[in-house]
This record gives C-alpha cells, sequence and structure tokens, in this order.
C-alpha cells in the first residue's frame, strides 16, 4: 500500500521486493483479508444518539427494559426528558408497551423511548400530556395512536403518530451530535465496516438530523468512513421540495461525506400493520381484517417524485416493506426510465420484506439493486409470533427472496439498519446462507425458506462491492484490486475454511481505512 492505495496484490514471492526499510509488514498468519464491509442502508448516528442515551437494545424481556429505563432515570436526575431507545417489540404483549409500566418508573418527567425498527415509540403519561394527546386527537395519516377501549392514548404512538410527542423532545446540541455520530462510527469500524449509505439525513426533526454532525466531522478529518446521505423525503410535501433537496447536496460534499441520494419511506412495518401490502392483513383467528397497510406517498405522485428525482441526478432509495410498496416502487423507476432513459442513478429499493413473485424479476429488467437487511430473514420471535400469523401462509412464502432476486439477476446490495439490527456484516452473512440466525443469538433450528438462501461469495459481495455499487465507489472500493483504496478488514478465520454455520463466529481483527488502521482489536 502506497498513499492510500494498493500496490500489489499476490502471495510473498510476489510483494516481497516492494518491502523497504520503512515498510510496516503485518503476518497474518492464515487469516482473512477482505475489503471493508460496506452497509447499504443504516443509521450509526442514530444508533449513536441511543448509546449515549438510554439505550434498551440489550434488555432482553419486559423486566430488564424496565430495570434499565429506572437505572438510567435515577442515574439524571435532571435531566428533563428520559429519551433514547432500542426496546424490542415481542418483549411486551402485542409489541405494544404501556403508558403505565412508564409511569410506575417515571411519573413525573416526559418520556419517549423509540422502539428498536425506529417504527414507533413509547411514551409515558406526562408525555402526552405535555403534547395534548388524548381521547380526542385524531390518528395522523401515516401513524396510528394505539389506545385503551375507552380511545384514551395507550403510550405506544406508531409510525409518524410518534412525532405527535417526538417533536417536543429537546434535540441534541452540537457536540452531543457529533459524540453520538463518532460513537456510531466506531462501532461500525469495530465490525469491519469502512463504508455505509444513512438513510436519513436532511429532515424536518431536528432531533433525528445527523446532517451537521457529518459535516462537521468531515470538515475536520473525524470522519474516516466514507458515507454518502440519503436526504430524506418529507412525504407530507411534494414536488416544491426539489429546491431544498438541490441546494443540501449542492453544500453536503465535504471530504468523505456527500449527499447524492434521496430516501422516499414508502410503508411502515409488518409488525404494527402498517407495511403496505395488496390484501389486507389477517387477525389472531384467520381473519381478513380489511386493513392493507399505509402507502405514505400517493403511488401516482410517487411515481412523478421518482421522475422528477431522476432527471436532476439524484439516486433514489426507497423504503418498502409490503409487496404494494415494492411494487409502487418498481413502477416509479419503470417510470423514470420511460421518460429520462437509462443513466447511472443506480436506485435501490430496502427491506423487501414481501416481494409479489410477478414483481421479483423487475428488480434487474430496471436496473433496480435489490437493498438487503439479512439478519431479518429468519424465524426468531418478531417473525414467528408478529408477523407471519397476520401474513397468511402465501404471502409467508414471499419474504425476503434473496435467492429468487439473485436468480432472475438483479444487483444485490446489504446492509443492517442498525440501530433496528446489529451492525455486524458477518451476522447478517450467516443469515443469509443459512437462514438462520448465529448459534449465540438463541436462533430457531427451523430453516427460514431454505430456497431462498444465497451463497457465501454472493453474500459477501452485497457487503463489499455491491454496496459500493450502489454508493457509486466501485471504481476504488469493494475489492482488493492494485490501484484500488486500501480499505480493508481482517478476521480471525477464513470464512470459506469452516462449516457455513460457524460464518457467524468470525470476528474482526483490525479495520483499515486507506491503510490507516481505524479499529485494532485483540490478536492481531
Amino acid at each position: 500500500m502506497r498513499d492510500g492505495r494498493i500496490v500489489a496484490v499476490g502471495h510473498d514471492a510476489d510483494v516481497r521486493e516492494l518491502i523497504g526499510p520503512r515498510t510496516d509488514v503485518i503476518d497474518l498468519a492464515g487469516r482473512a483479508l477482505l475489503p471493508g464491509f460496506q452497509d447499504s442502508h443504516v443509521h450509526p448516528a442514530l444508533a449513536g444518539m441511543t448509546l449515549i442515551r438510554c439505550d434498551l437494545s440489550e434488555a432482553r424481556d419486559a423486566d430488564e427494559t424496565l430495570a434499565t429505563i429506572r437505572a438510567y432515570s435515577d442515574s439524571r436526575p435532571d435531566e428533563e426528558w428520559i429519551s433514547g431507545g432500542g426496546w424490542n417489540m415481542e418483549a411486551f404483549a402485542g409489541g405494544t408497551p404501556s403508558r403505565r409500566q412508564l409511569d410506575a418508573i417515571v411519573p413525573e418527567r416526559p418520556a419517549f423511548l423509540i422502539n428498536a425498527d425506529g417504527h414507533g415509540a413509547w411514551v409515558n403519561t406526562r408525555a402526552l400530556e405535555l403534547a395534548g394527546v388524548g381521547r380526542d386527537t385524531p390518528d395522523p395519516a401515516d401513524g396510528r395512536i394505539e389506545r385503551e377501549a375507552d380511545g384514551t392514548p395507550q403510550g405506544t404512538l406508531h409510525e409518524g403518530a410518534a412525532a405527535l410527542v417526538g417533536d417536543l423532545v429537546p434535540a441534541l446540541d452540537a457536540a452531543d451530535g457529533l459524540r453520538a455520530l463518532l460513537a456510531g462510527q466506531a462501532r461500525m469500524h469495530a465490525v469491519g465496516v469502512t463504508a455505509w449509505q444513512d438513510a436519513m439525513v436532511g429532515s424536518a426533526h431536528p432531533g433525528l438530523d445527523p446532517l451537521g454532525a457529518y459535516l462537521r466531522a468531515a470538515r475536520s478529518g473525524q470522519l474516516t468512513a466514507r458515507v454518502v446521505g440519503a436526504l430524506w423525503w418529507e412525504r407530507d410535501r411534494g414536488a416544491e421540495q426539489l429546491d431544498r433537496l438541490l441546494e443540501l447536496r449542492a453544500a453536503s460534499t465535504v471530504g468523505r461525506f456527500r449527499a447524492t441520494s434521496v430516501k422516499i419511506m414508502q410503508d411502515g412495518v409488518a409488525e404494527n400493520f402498517t407495511a403496505a401490502m395488496n390484501g389486507s392483513y389477517f387477525d389472531g383467528c384467520g381473519c381478513h381484517t380489511g386493513n392493507s397497510g399505509l402507502s405514505f406517498v400517493d403511488p401516482a405522485a410517487l411515481r412523478e417524485h421518482v421522475t422528477l428525482l431522476d432527471a436532476h441526478g439524484f439516486q433514489v432509495h426507497v423504503h418498502a416493506v409490503g409487496d404494494r410498496a415494492a411494487r409502487e416502487a418498481l413502477d416509479g423507476f419503470a417510470q423514470a426510465l420511460a421518460a429520462n432513459g437509462r443513466g447511472d442513478r443506480r436506485h435501490h429499493i430496502a427491506h423487501l420484506q414481501v416481494v409479489h413473485p410477478d414483481d421479483v424479476p423487475r428488480f434487474a429488467a430496471l436496473g433496480v439493486t435489490a437493498n438487503l437487511q439479512p439478519l431479518w430473514a429468519a424465524h426468531e420471535a418478531q417473525m414467528d409470533e408478529l408477523t407471519i400469523p397476520f401474513l397468511g401462509d402465501e404471502r409467508a412464502a414471499w419474504q425476503y427472496p434473496f435467492g429468487d432476486l439473485l436468480r432472475t439477476g438483479a444487483t444485490l446490495a446489504a446492509g443492517s439498519d442498525w440501530p433496528v439490527s446489529a451492525p455486524n456484516p458477518m451476522w447478517g452473512i450467516h443469515t443469509a446462507v443459512n437462514r438462520v440466525l448465529p448459534s449465540f443469538a438463541e436462533p430457531s433450528d427451523q430453516v427460514f425458506l431454505p430456497e431462498q438462501r444465497i451463497d457465501l461469495t454472493t453474500a459477501l459481495a452485497a457487503y463489499t462491492v455491491g454496496t459500493a455499487y450502489v454508493n457509486h465507489r466501485d471504481h476504488d472500493t469493494g475489492t482488493i484490486e492494485v490501484g484500488k483504496l486500501a480499505d480493508l478488514v481482517v478476521l480471525d478465520r477464513d470464512p470459506y475454511a469452516g462449516p457455513t454455520a460457524e460464518i457467524g463466529e468470525a470476528r474482526v481483527l483490525g479495520t483499515y481505512v486507506e491503510g490507516a488502521a481505524v479499529y485494532a482489536g485483540e490478536g492481531l
């Protein structure tokens, strides 16, 4: 490596003559050297915010969650709001914890805690009072207030309803915003990630917007990762926000950061019945409910917005969990292609939990990348208790069709959506290959839709060159080649050398950006 780039690749005899008196030589002793991992859909700054506030991500059940909140509250008696998040829906009956549980711990101060998937919040009575949210408050168009029998808010706010209280939570100041981003970056480097796409920057919600922190870190040299920011599309507005997005893009190319993508959130999630489906959800008795989820952006308007953004050179990054949302996004990309021709925008659709079989071949045909979050493609409590029973057998069999997407020629990229799920790429790769979680995660023994497994090389490529492609960095990252940047990761083992059941046990020993160590673990 010289000046941050790879100058030779080969065996000892091929590179030994390049070793000089000032060369650092690291003998990997048979361990694996890979291109640095890249995450195609992640929120490190939001995760870092949770890390420095009330972090509930390690709590295994309701009792541990409540104990963690109590300890945090007791340790910060002067904090105006108790905020943070990471609680797991499966820890609570129906996935909806009550305000009364929080009231018993934090009765006088408002509490606002985002759940692990980021699609809802848990609040106490004091927070609801301050926000003026009560029995007569209507559900917003893009969300739902969970209610008690008499209509009183129960304490769980789904999707856009969370903003009714969340807009009151004090934003992090500039120093804490930077601290949160750097905490998230350190965690990403520790699991071998050298680049990512942040799926929400430039939001109208100042408490959740990391754009300023990214720009400060990029200017100061503290941003050691390569980051594309996906500018947030305000779903209650239309094409009039284009000028704002153009201004943000022009002002946000600094160092290793650039904001060249636009994120459109088209639906919610299946667990709270807001993912947009072509047919209705079932109830616990197997009957149709009449609710088929929410399309946050009108489908006709979505087609126009995608076409407009494509014409102005933006990449479009769509959140689509349900099969209707995926189809609506693909229809948008089809209209953009017909109107503008095939450019090099590298549009992508993230999550893809349920995809109708008729739509799977459209990814390759339209040149749309399938942006996968593999850790979700396994049997676990949230899947088995809060999802499959309400999708029904047919739709449940359409979930996370990685194998079908690959077989039809789609380009695959992969990410974690951390803090929704763990940021470790090797765990995601393990799950993509095996369709079960790593052994230490207490997985089910049942393989989840085994026909959708993909091979190890394909999974590794999705986390390296696949995401590099999405981020327009495949020319200089994503593979180990002469002339490319020395963004690298060292594992404690060769993942090809052992059984696939052990892939998730691989540990990162070192992470390098342009040849400089950004993480050094034990054993290297």
